[in-house]
């Protein structure tokens, strides 16, 4: 009957049994030493590395049991040790690597911060200068502060406003008046701000007046009328006499109104289209504007 084998791949022995089988020959060849000089004593080792008989010369002779070599043993655990070496070796270098690519980012992440940081600064520099420039105009339009604010002029008036200045021009075109230009002018006020008549007069007009808001109307000594208009408050009754100066209402945003200001206009009659150019008026009266 022919000699036959399991099929498939042959497995390699594991390396615990390998080390069994040396071991186990290392045992065998301990045993067969002592046992060979107990028994036959004159057995002895050929140099060629068999055993032979004195007694029986034409016997054949008997090889001796091989031995597994130490230095295998020894091979194989260098080399475990050289594999793991190398795979601390790798992994120490990845670590490195990856601590490299952090430092690297957090690099980079600083240096955008900074420059953020510089983009900002300078933009708030910019806005500071373009407010100071801004100021520096606003205060070439604005007249000094001194006694003729607060004081009629030579001709009995003053201005609406004490240390304002005109904001919004008389004629400008735009579509929130009703006759498509600024009848009037804007004095730059704040919510509650003292509002006074121009000049002497009486009060022909004091209370809610549509589009004007709370407003006051005041006919002077020569015929010409004033009006002021988005008032927050009014301090004055029709009928009344006032003189140059004196508070007739504060500042505010009734009516129609973009925000607190006061609107200011002058007129030749007491009908609305007779408006004339309120700046050339005070002017005319001797009120620096």
């Amino acid at each position: 009957m022919a000699f036959t084998r399991a099929t498939g791949k042959h497995r390699r022995p594991t390396r615990a049994s390998y080390r069994s089988a040396r071991i186990a020959g290392m045992a065998s060849l301990a045993t067969a030493g002592v046992v060979g000089s107990l028994a036959s004593p004159a057995l002895a080792a050929s140099s060629s590395g068999r055993l032979q008989t004195p007694d029986a010369p034409g016997r054949a002779e008997m090889p001796l049991p091989e031995t597994p070599v130490l230095g295998d043993y020894l091979s194989e655990s260098l080399d475990e040790q050289a594999h793991s070496q190398e795979d601390a070796a790798v992994r120490a270098a990845a670590e490195a690597a990856a601590k490299a690519e952090a430092r690297e980012q957090a690099e980079r992440a600083r240096e955008r911060a900074a420059e953020k940081a510089r983009e900002k600064s300078a933009e708030k520099a910019s806005e500071e200068a373009a407010k100071r420039a801004r100021e520096a105009r606003e205060g070439e339009r604005r007249p000094a502060r001194g006694a003729s604010e607060d004081r009629p002029a030579p001709g009995g008036y003053v201005s609406p406003v004490a240390g304002s200045y005109v904001s919004t021009a008389y004629g400008v075109s735009g579509g929130m008046w009703s006759s498509g230009t600024h009848t009037g002018i804007d004095f730059h006020a704040a919510s509650g701000t003292s509002v006074r008549t121009v000049a002497a007069g009486e009060v022909v007009e004091a209370g809610w007046g549509g589009a004007y808001g709370n407003n006051v109307v005041i006919r002077h000594q020569d015929g010409t009328y004033t009006q002021y208009g988005h008032l927050s408050s009014v301090a004055v009754s029709s009928g009344q006499q006032v003189t140059a100066g004196q508070q007739i209402g504060l500042s505010g945003n009734t009516g129609n109104s973009g925000g607190p200001h006061l609107h200011f206009e002058a007129r030749t009659s007491g009908e609305y289209g007779s408006d004339i150019d309120p700046v050339a008026y005070l002017r005319g009266h001797g009120v620096a504007l």
